[in-house]
């Protein structure tokens, strides 16, 4: 089952402060991530920020997963990511 990527307005805030070659590097890894994305996500112990992560690199991608979609809430580095509510 695929699921439909959604993006929450702070999530394209996130995303469009990043540099293209990491831009385009998330994309690729959603893309293929949104197929089965349980199998490559992790459950967040504090569901403050959203319940799943993904882990691409130095990056993480907060997300919640609501029927048939991924709603991404976050994206930044490991280091700041945690840190910003």
């Amino acid at each position: 089952m695929s699921y439909d990527l959604v993006y929450t307005q702070r999530s394209i805030r996130d995303i469009e402060k990043l540099d293209p070659k990491i831009k385009k590097r998330l994309g690729k890894v959603l893309l293929r991530y949104k197929e089965e994305p349980l199998r490559f996500a992790e459950k967040l112990s504090d569901s403050k920020l959203g319940t799943y992560r993904f882990r691409i690199g130095d990056y993480r991608i907060i997300f919640d997963i609501e029927d048939n979609e991924i709603v991404v809430l976050r994206v930044g580095h490991r280091k700041e990511i945690y840190k910003r509510i």
